[in-house]
């Protein structure tokens, strides 16, 4: 199932579980299905794997510049997640505006986040892993932060004290984010 969100080009993507008394069977990827469902996807290059202990701990939010901006397609293959997207395409309609949605390894939903746009999560269970494919290989002077708390994002922190680390807590605001992204319509 394809589901429209708020943001242009950001998408909520379920796939299709099989299951019976044994578990299930998903194929998390097929770009034939979804090119049949009218989704056109770049090429992913790279997968990445992170796992978080701790509930409350956040990641993010993260970007890569030009000549590697990052689209990411996320998926929770363990635990359970907030993820966000973040408009940051200069003239967007949307800029600055956010999306956030559950991810879990129950519900099996995944967030198309192209390049232009800012990403993070927050874990609501402890040892979440986050599974991702990227269309860009990890180009580490193109790495971008913007503070996590910055954009507005309603996090359901519920009287929690994130667990941040270095990088993102030093990361710059959303206000002092100069932008290399520009909205193509």
């Amino acid at each position: 199932m394809i589901e429209k969100t708020d943001l242009p080009d950001v998408l909520l993507i379920t796939p299709r579980r099989f299951g019976d008394h044994r578990g299930f069977f998903s194929e998390s990827w097929n770009r034939k299905t979804l090119e049949g469902l009218g989704v056109f996807l770049p090429e992913f290059v790279q997968d990445n794997h992170s796992m978080s202990r701790e509930v409350g701990t956040v990641r993010g939010l993260h970007f890569q510049t030009p000549p590697h901006p990052q689209g990411k397609l996320v998926r929770c293959g363990r635990g359970r997640i907030f993820d966000v997207a973040v408009d940051a395409r200069a003239g967007s309609p949307t800029y600055g505006h956010w999306v956030g949605y559950e991810l879990s390894f129950e519900n099996g939903r995944q967030l198309w986040i192209p390049a232009g746009f800012l990403h993070g999560f927050m874990t609501l269970e402890p040892d979440s892993e986050i599974v991702y494919k990227c269309t860009d290989h990890y180009a580490p002077e193109c790495d971008g932060a913007v503070k996590w708390d910055s954009c507005g994002i309603d996090w359901p922190i519920s009287g929690l004290t994130p667990i941040i680390s270095e990088k993102d807590e030093k990361a710059q605001a959303f206000a002092d984010f100069k932008t290399p992204f520009v909205y193509e319509a």
